[in-house]
């Protein structure tokens, strides 16, 4: 059986955040406007222990 794919609506910053999260072991981002929710969305994921593509 397939495994049902889950779809979400969200931003150009979100989704850059997240390919960049999953993509990396470290992510470097400055938090200026109008990216500054690309790193408080990686450092919320950090901290709650979010897991990268390698499991890390």
């Amino acid at each position: 059986m397939a495994k049902e794919k889950k779809f979400i609506t969200c931003d150009g910053n979100q989704a850059a955040s997240n390919i960049a999260y999953l993509f990396s072991e470290h992510a470097a981002i400055y938090p200026i406007t109008p990216s500054s929710t690309m790193a408080e969305n990686v450092d919320e994921w950090a901290a709650h222990g979010k897991k990268n593509l390698w499991g890390e």
